[in-house]
């Protein structure tokens, strides 16, 4: 579901379409969530699993805060920290199956957070501009209203540690 929803939120983010962006993201995140706890309480966990959970985290993660960016709504910079990590990681995975050393995905409790961090950083920003548009009389949630910028930017601020600290740290294993 959340391979799914990520053009969808995307799409909503290049819209301005706020509440449906909103929406997407976090049914996205939910389903994670409920995946995670299915998988672990009935004991059906699977490689394949752990390969698309860890997919579906990269492209919904990636994609958005990309389209976050690209609409003004978090720094750049935070976005290129985001993704590059990411990129970094799944080039690390590519390069061992090239070479014929596949590694077991096992990501560390820091990198579980990071991610949780990062979704709620991305879900928060989305919630931001979505209520300073419907408080807005101009209509542009940053016209006149610096506030929602200056939340996210400070926020941000605090998932560089995680997001610097898990690209430091390797999350697979032999």
């Amino acid at each position: 579901l959340r391979l799914l929803l990520v053009p969808v939120a995307v799409v909503m983010i290049a819209a301005h379409a706020w509440g449906w962006a909103f929406a997407a993201f976090a049914i996205a995140g939910v389903s994670d969530g409920l995946d995670g706890y299915i998988a672990r309480r009935f004991d059906v966990r699977s490689e394949l699993g752990a390969y698309l959970d860890a997919l579906a985290d990269k492209a919904l993660l990636m994609s958005i805060f990309i389209a976050l960016a690209v609409a003004h709504i978090v720094p750049v910079w935070i976005a290129i920290l985001v993704v590059s990590r990411d990129l970094m990681i799944l080039g690390a995975v590519i390069v061992s199956w090239v070479l014929d050393k596949p590694v077991q995905i096992r990501p560390l409790w820091i990198s579980k957070f990071n991610t949780a961090a990062q979704i709620a950083f991305a879900g928060a920003a989305l919630l931001t501009v979505l209520t300073s548009f419907v408080c807005t009389t101009n209509g542009s949630a940053q016209d006149g209203n610096t506030a929602p910028k200056t939340i996210v930017t400070l926020t941000g601020l605090r998932i560089t540690d995680t997001t610097v600290g898990t690209g430091a740290s390797p999350s697979v294993g032999q």
